[in-house]
């Protein structure tokens, strides 16, 4: 199997994108695959923001993973920059591929190349496969998230 080219989504990856956050039983409840026009709107503000990074695995054509990438920088560590791991989704098909892995060191080296001193992702409690998935990466839960929907 080739691997996979890890570039940045453009409007044509977006139908493949929203499918794979809808397919699982909380993208399911939340995303709406039929309608891709908040999406699009979406993907403008980040293409026009320097410090997101919206990605794509593509495999022989085909869009099999994506993350987001955000670069905050911030007074606390020192004046530290950080980045944040969000929205990591593999097609199913590709899922135990190796695919997951490939997209986290992506961000990891990105954060690096931005001089972050820290990667931070957060992962639903009910995702038990993804948490062993991301300590086995070297990532330790050492928070609590909280969330106030608006």
């Amino acid at each position: 199997m080739e691997d996979p080219e890890i570039r940045t989504a453009v409007a044509a990856d977006v139908p493949a994108i929203v499918g794979m956050l809808a397919d699982d039983p909380l993208g399911a409840q939340r995303e709406s695959p039929d309608d891709l026009t908040p999406y699009l709107a979406a993907l403008d503000r980040l293409t026009s923001d320097p410090n997101q990074y919206l990605v794509v695995a593509v495999r022989e054509g085909r869009v099999v993973g994506t993350l987001q990438l955000t670069i905050i920088p911030g007074l606390s560590r020192r004046g530290s920059t950080r980045s944040i791991i969000e929205a990591v989704r593999v097609h199913a098909d590709e899922r135990g591929s190796g695919l997951g892995t490939r997209l986290i060191e992506w961000a990891i080296e990105e954060s690096r190349r931005q001089n972050c001193q820290l990667v931070q992702l957060t992962s639903d409690r009910t995702r038990e496969d993804a948490h062993r998935f991301y300590e086995r990466l070297g990532f330790t839960a050492s928070h609590v998230g909280f969330k106030l929907p608006l």
